[in-house]
């Protein structure tokens, strides 16, 4: 173990606003010793302030058609090969009772950037709100102002919308024709309305540092965001990114640990990024802070379709055994399950 660890470790834990430099110095660690305390400041803090538990929110990908071009997405508009498919409105619906049945309140309504027509999704959020007792959240990407005002009135609650970075020219490296500007005006419209909201960034992207990382751990922090998904870069053989190596499972780990020490008492999830790779690791990163699952409900029949990345997990993973992969985990890590909303734990 390095000399001074322990005492960045412990700068970083108490500071409002923990030092770039101190960030870099954690996020390089590498040595099993240094992880084991890092992980487990993480965990002690997420259990103060967030509580001994795992929530659980049922996931549902309703559209992969997308008009962005991404260059690690296998969604991207120019690739050719996909497979594209739109649930209609009834099959969402059907898909909500699913998850509500399964003991789940929340539900997360996720799909490419479509162009899914504004009011269509409205009735669907109030359908679903007449219907049961469940918090809505949505994840369709950037839209206007009056479609996020929209959805708000319609009974949706939370929003997510991952920035991947704040740097202006590694996010405009990682997508043709965008800028990160009108990502950052996304999320403030959302909080303006009072969405809770969600972010995050991917670890191992083609040209990513470990300053930009320390950037946005910053960035993350101080937006004081309700929720933060973090998953590694895993190339698709569709994209021009297709011959970079995976991101490093140890890197993304040790930014999850340091988002939950910076943060406090955000939701964090065990991402299916992370249970994609060689082995399933959401319980590494329930060890390292995380404190959400999000198990899939969408039919069998397009799983494997929403490919954003390949040999994504809940392909195989079965509706009727949701229960045992999420107590399992939920039992290794030492947590109780939550089946409620799990709303904001920010204050307000």
């Amino acid at each position: 173990m390095r000399e001074g660890y322990i005492e960045v470790l412990e700068r970083v834990t108490s500071a409002i606003e923990p030092s770039k430099d101190d960030l870099i110095y954690l996020l390089e660690t590498k040595d099993t010793k240094e992880y084991t305390i890092l992980s487990q400041a993480a965990c002690d803090i997420r259990d103060i302030y967030c509580g001994k538990r795992m929530a659980i929110r049922g996931l549902v990908e309703f559209s992969s058609f997308c008009k962005n071009t991404c260059k690690y997405c296998g969604l991207n508009r120019y690739n050719k090969t996909a497979s594209r498919y739109r649930l209609n409105p009834d099959e969402i619906i059907k898909l909500a009772d699913h998850v509500y049945t399964a003991g789940f309140h929340t539900i997360v309504l996720q799909s490419g950037e479509d162009g899914y027509p504004a009011q269509e999704i409205a009735k669907i959020i109030t359908s679903i709100k007449v219907k049961f007792n469940i918090a809505i959240t949505l994840s369709v990407g950037e839209r206007s102002f009056e479609d996020y005002q929209l959805w708000k009135e319609a009974g949706a609650d939370r929003y997510l919308l991952r920035i991947e970075t704040k740097d202006r020219l590694l996010y405009k490296s990682l997508h043709q024709g965008r800028n990160v500007e009108t990502r950052l005006q996304a999320l403030k419209d959302l909080q303006s309305l009072g969405y809770q909201t969600g972010s995050g960034i991917m670890i191992g992207s083609p040209g990513q540092t470990i300053e930009h990382i320390a950037n946005d751990i910053l960035f993350l922090t101080k937006e004081a965001f309700d929720m933060i998904g973090i998953g590694p870069f895993i190339p698709h053989e569709k994209t021009p990114f297709a011959r970079y190596p995976k991101g490093p499972v140890q890197l993304t780990l040790n930014t999850l640990a340091l988002l939950r020490i910076c943060t406090k008492n955000t939701w964090i999830p065990a991402t299916t990024a992370l249970g994609s790779l060689e082995r399933d690791y959401r319980l590494d990163a329930l060890m390292a802070g995380a404190n959400v699952v999000m198990p899939n409900f969408s039919p069998e029949s397009i799983k494997k379709k929403y490919e954003i990345y390949p040999n994504k997990s809940c392909v195989k993973e079965k509706e009727e055994s949701v229960h045992m992969l999420c107590k399992n985990l939920a039992s290794k890590a030492g947590l109780e399950i939550d089946y409620a909303r799990c709303d904001s734990l920010k204050v307000t």
